[in-house]
C-alpha cells in the first residue's frame, strides 16, 4: 500500500508471518492515505491479453502469453538453470503504470526487477525484489510512462527455472491509435515446372509477372520452387527466367523436390539461392518488417532436434507484436496430399508463442482456414493457415474437405497479396488474369 506520494513501491505478500505488518500497514493506510487507496482501487488492468515474449520458455505449452491469459491454472515457465531470464509484455503505443502483480509458481525468482522501456531496448526500474520466497507479489504506488514493461529475473529460489502464473499490470494506456506500418508481401509456392514462356501453357511466368506487377516489399516462397529434381541447372533454366527476376528480395524455403537433387539433398537449391536461403547458415532462418516477425522453416528435417531448439529460442527472443511462419509441407489441407502430422509438433510450438498466420504449399491448390489450434479445433486464438501452391505446378484437385476449411480454388494459377500492418493481416488470392478470386477476412493480431 502507497502511504504517501513520494513513497518508494511497496510490495505485498501473501505470507502467514508478514500479516500483523499487514494489519498495521492497513490501519496506517487508512489513516494516512485514503486518497492514495482511492487511486489504486481504480487502477484498470491493461496487461490482460497483450502480446507477451519471454527470454526462454520450458516447453511449448508454457509459453509467456500464459501470464497474461486471465486462467490462473496456466503459467509461463522458463528454461530451467539459468540466469538472467525475463518475461515482457507489449501494453500499446504508451502506458502509464502505477501496480503490478506477481502471481508465482514454486518456481520463483529470488531477486528481480520491474522494469519499463519506451522502445524494448532502454529499461527504467520501477521496483526491485533481493529477498524474494514466490506467492504473491504486489507492488503498488508504481510510476512510470512506456510501451513494454518486463519482469526481469537475476537470480533463482529454486534449481529450476522462473514460473509466473500471472502477470497483471495496471494503469491507464494512451488513446494515440499505434502506427500502421503497413506493407505488402507476395507468397507462392510449388513454382518452376520445367517449362519456359514459349509454352502457352506454362504457368510460372506467368504467376511471375503478376507477382512483379503487385511489387510488395518482398515476396516469400513455401517450397517446391524448382521442379522436378530441383538442380541447379534446372534452377538456371527455369526458375531464374522467371521468378529469378526478383530473386534478391525473396525469401525461399525448401520443399521435397529441393531434396531430390542428384547432386545431393538441397545442393542445387543451396547453390542457387546461397546465403537468401541460409542467411543463418541453416535452411531455417528468421526476419523482421515492421511490428511482423517472419519465421522461415524447413518441414524436410522436422525431425532435427538443432531446429526445433532453434524454433523455439528465436520464438522466446521475439520483441515483435505479429508472427508469421511458413514451410512447405501443411498441417491442414483439402488437397492429394492432405494432412501431414510431421508438421504438428511445430505447430504446438508456433500455437504456444501466439503465431497468427503460418504459410504452406505442397498441395498444388489455394486453401484458407478458419483459426485453429494444432488439434484441429477452431479457436478465436488459433493459428490462420493457408496453402498457396498454385504458383506454376500442375494443379492438384480437392479431395477431403478439411474442418474449418473456408474456401478452396483449384485451377486458376496466382499468387498470395498479403497486406500487414502492425496490429493486422488480410490477404487475398489473385490470378494471373489480375482477378481477385479471394479474399480473406482482417484479422488481428493475438
Amino acid at each position: 500500500m502507497r502511504l504517501f506520494a513520494s513513497a518508494p513501491p511497496r510490495r505485498t505478500t501473501d505470507r502467514p508471518h508478514l500479516v500483523l505488518a499487514a494489519v498495521l500497514l492497513l490501519v496506517g493506510g487508512l489513516l494516512l492515505a485514503l486518497p492514495d487507496r482511492a487511486g489504486a482501487a481504480a487502477d484498470t488492468l491493461i496487461s490482460q491479453g497483450r502480446p507477451a515474449t519471454a527470454s526462454s520458455v520450458e516447453d511449448g505449452t508454457l509459453g509467456p502469453e500464459k501470464a497474461f491469459d486471465g486462467d490462473a491454472t496456466t503459467r509461463w515457465a522458463s528454461a530451467e538453470g539459468s540466469d538472467p531470464q525475463w518475461i515482457r509484455v507489449d501494453l500499446g503505443p504508451s502506458a502509464t503504470v502505477s501496480r503490478v502483480k506477481l502471481v508465482w509458481e514454486a518456481a520463483h525468482a529470488k531477486a528481480y526487477r520491474v522494469e519499463i522501456s519506451a522502445d524494448g531496448t532502454t529499461w527504467t526500474r520501477l521496483a526491485t525484489e533481493t529477498a524474494g520466497n514466490g506467492a504473491t507479489d504486489d507492488w503498488t504506488g508504481l510510476t512510470g510512462t512506456g510501451r513494454y514493461l518486463r519482469v526481469y529475473g537475476t537470480a533463482r529460489g529454486t534449481s529450476y527455472g522462473y514460473s509466473l502464473y500471472t502477470v497483471e499490470v495496471y494503469g491507464t494506456t494512451s488513446t494515440t491509435p499505434p502506427p500502421t506500418g503497413a506493407f505488402t508481401v507476395v507468397a507462392a509456392g510449388d513454382i518452376a515446372a520445367q517449362c519456359t514462356a514459349s509454352s502457352s501453357s506454362c504457368a510460372h511466368p506467368k504467376t511471375a509477372a503478376l507477382a512483379q506487377r503487385i511489387a510488395p516489399s518482398f515476396y516469400l516462397t513455401m517450397g517446391d520452387n524448382q521442379y522436378d529434381d530441383a538442380r541447379l541447372a534446372d534452377f538456371r533454366n527455369y526458375y531464374d527466367k522467371t521468378w529469378g527476376a526478383f530473386k534478391a528480395q525473396t525469401r525461399p524455403v525448401p520443399g521435397n523436390h529441393e531434396s531430390y537433387d542428384p547432386a545431393g539433398a538441397f545442393s542445387g537449391y543451396k547453390s542457387y539461392f546461397g546465403a537468401i536461403a541460409y542467411p543463418q547458415g541453416k535452411p531455417y532462418y528468421s526476419y523482421d518488417k515492421g511490428n511482423w516477425h517472419f519465421v522461415a522453416l524447413d518441414s524436410n528435417t522436422f525431425d532435427d532436434a538443432a531446429q526445433i531448439q532453434w524454433l523455439k529460442d528465436d520464438l522466446a527472443r521475439n520483441t515483435r507484436g505479429c508472427v508469421a511462419a511458413y514451410f512447405h509441407h501443411p498441417l491442414y489441407s483439402s488437397g492429394g496430399h492432405g494432412n501431414d502430422p510431421v508438421s504438428k509438433p511445430v505447430w504446438q510450438i508456433l500455437y504456444g508463442a501466439g503465431t497468427d498466420l503460418v504459410l504452406n504449399g505442397h498441395d498444388h491448390h489455394y486453401e484458407r482456414f478458419a483459426p485453429q489450434d494444432p488439434n484441429g479445433r477452431a479457436t478465436a486464438d488459433g493459428i490462420v493457415e493457408i496453402v498457396g501452391g498454385m504458383g506454376g505446378a500442375e494443379p492438384y484437385p480437392i479431395e477431403t474437405v478439411q474442418p474449418n476449411s473456408q474456401k478452396r480454388i483449384s485451377g486458376p494459377y496466382g499468387v498470395l497479396k498479403l497486406d500487414l500492418t502492425d496490429t493486422t493481416y488480410t490477404w487475398q488470392y489473385v490470378g494471373t488474369d489480375d482477378q481477385v478470386k479471394d479474399s480473406g477476412p482482417t484479422y488481428t493480431c493475438h
